[in-house]
């Protein structure tokens, strides 16, 4: 029986990879998101389930820990936000050349650099395009509630594992931060070795009568050898976007006007899509739950039916370069954004709506 409670966002995701018997957390506090590493630390799931969680010494070495985690077949995560997600990148790279499935969670703050604490959506290039070096791809999923923190924590492994791949929620301060009821799904039980070694064939269990032992490396000095692999990651990535894309639309069916937004902008929009029709404007909102894969097809579809679409991102403009790329010059497509951790009003988006077009 589910149970229901007043969660924050950033509780919310380590209450669910305790219930999701996830094997072992390895991260750092930074601001926004330090409640996650808190709230594990305080729960001890190491005597509720058996769960490691550890403060490492960095960030560095905290990604780095869940790449022997996820080598071994466990499932595996961290959580940081922005700079500390920069720090991990090198980490992640080396994750993804290896084929491994873990969750990374990015609670946004504003940048560059230091920047403040408060939310931003500033990552999305980092997090979409591959923040870490050579041609790879993250599972993205952006989480617009608490209640979706808790849920994407089982889907992301999911995908992770099904994939062979890392997975990336990519939130930000107001929804890591922010309370909402949440339901809470029963406790499930860690994997054992032998059914860790069944679903994950290719881990490094170790050497026994039925095999020989795993190596795992995202290293290959043939270049043949190596374009071949790159090939093979480029096609599970197209496996992805054909297969996993997933978004939610609101009002599209008769829409004019499009506002296209993900996470806490997502929020704002619902606000102004009823502001906008109240004032006579036929606006839809579609948002994006997997930025990648990015819902380019549908939003091909709809760039036939309206006049003009509207990006908000609280970002300089960032996602509308995919809205681009999928509309192909079929329609008008404008950006409205706020910077520096502000968060829009749902009448300046309104307003920046009958502004631009």
């Amino acid at each position: 029986m589910k149970e229901l409670r007043l969660m924050k966002g950033n509780e919310a995701i380590a209450e669910a990879a305790i219930r999701a018997g996830v094997d072992g957390y390895f991260g750092y506090p930074i601001t926004p998101q330090s409640e996650v590493l808190e709230y594990l630390m305080l729960e001890k799931p190491e005597e509720r389930t058996g769960m490691v969680v550890l403060q490492a010494e960095s960030e560095v070495a905290a990604i780095n820990m869940v790449y022997g985690g996820a080598g071994a077949g466990k499932m595996v995560m961290t959580s940081s936000s922005s700079p500390g997600i920069s720090l991990k990148q090198e980490g992640i790279t080396y994750i993804a050349g290896a084929e491994l499935p873990c969750l990374i969670l990015n609670v946004v703050r504003g940048g560059p650099g230091l920047g403040t604490i408060q939310p931003a959506q500033s990552d999305y290039f980092q997090s979409v395009k591959g923040g870490g070096h050579g041609d790879y791809k993250l599972i993205v999923l952006a989480p617009a509630s608490v209640q979706e923190m808790y849920d994407f924590v089982e889907l992301s492994f999911d995908l992770a594992f099904k994939y062979r791949n890392p997975a990336l929620i990519l939130s930000d301060g107001a929804i890591g931060q922010m309370m909402e009821k949440v339901e809470i799904g029963e406790q499930k039980k860690r994997l054992t070795d032998a059914e860790v070694k069944e679903r994950c064939p290719w881990a490094t269990t170790g050497k026994d009568a039925n095999r020989e032992r795993n190596i795992i490396t995202s290293l290959d000095l043939d270049p043949n050898k190596q374009e071949l692999f790159n090939h093979k990651l480029q096609d599970k990535y197209k496996e992805i976007e054909e297969k996993e894309v997933r978004f939610e639309e609101i009002q599209t069916e008769d829409a004019e006007y499009l506002f296209v937004a993900y996470g806490t902008s997502s929020r704002i929009c619902q606000k102004s899509v009823q502001l906008a029709r109240a004032k006579g404007l036929k606006v839809g909102l579609l948002r994006p739950i997997t930025l990648f894969p990015f819902p380019s097809k549908r939003l091909a579809e709809l760039s036939k039916q309206v006049k003009g679409i509207l990006s908000v991102e609280m970002s300089a403009g960032q996602m509308i370069e995919d809205i681009k790329l999928a509309v192909n010059c079929n329609v008008p497509v404008e950006h409205f954004g706020r910077m520096g951790g502000i968060i829009p009003s749902p009448g300046e988006v309104v307003e920046a709506l009958e502004q631009k077009f």
